[in-house]
């Protein structure tokens, strides 16, 4: 599949806040409802600075796996909070590039508009590709909100600066919250029906899930 490129990957970090302040005004919140095919996008790291980059292409139906390609490399990016996806980027990239199709949606494990400066993985990959995107995450990390109702499906916005930038979202009964968020070219309510869709059995979805093994565990 085709990603476009869009800046050349920072070097500092002034040069990667510059990028996120400029691309994050190109982010579009509305989009499609249904989608045939549907990627997950994770990175596991083996040490410090070593990483693997897999994508996880799903049928959207019936969550049977389409494609998948893993990519080992370096972190390409220091560490730092708000900045984390230039670390992943070079490598998921170089990911959807093997890719023989092109996914409808990206599920990545991360942030979308939940963000300092609303421009987290999500975003910056649904940009890149111009492919509808979001995000899920394990951990909240921006914003307040209170804790969802027990109940499956129940959810909880995610506010900062007096802004919905997400939701804490039960995806089985009892079991903790994951944190959704828009990506790019994808509604809040079209996000959260994606996850809970994809996550049948289990607290995160399936092609995260897939994503992470294969990522770990892959070759």
């Amino acid at each position: 599949m085709h990603v476009n490129q869009l800046h050349p990957w920072p070097t500092s970090v002034p040069e990667a806040e510059a990028i996120q302040e400029r691309l994050r005004l190109h982010v579009e919140l509305t989009g499609p409802t249904d989608f045939t095919t549907v990627a997950g996008l994770d990175v596991h790291y083996h040490g410090v600075d070593a990483l693997s980059a897999a994508v996880v292409v799903l049928d959207a139906g019936t969550l049977a796996v389409v494609e998948q390609v893993v990519v080992h490399g370096k972190a390409a990016f220091p560490y730092r909070p708000g900045l984390f996806a230039f670390r992943e980027l070079p490598a998921l990239v170089e990911a959807l590039e093997r890719l023989t199709v092109t996914p409808d949606l990206l599920v990545c494990d991360g942030y979308g508009l939940a963000h300092p400066r609303r421009f987290g993985l999500a975003c910056h990959l649904g940009l890149l590709t111009g492919l509808p995107s979001l995000g899920v995450a394990k951990t909240p990390f921006v914003g307040t909100h209170t804790t969802p109702d027990r109940e499956r499906g129940s959810w909880t916005p995610i506010v900062l600066d007096d802004t919905t930038v997400g939701r804490a979202l039960r995806t089985q009964r009892a079991i903790k919250p994951v944190y959704v968020s828009q990506g790019h070219r994808i509604t809040l309510d079209t996000a959260t029906d994606q996850v809970l869709r994809l996550a049948p059995r289990f607290r995160l979805p399936d092609p995260i899930r897939a994503a992470d093994h294969l990522a770990r565990h892959g070759t």
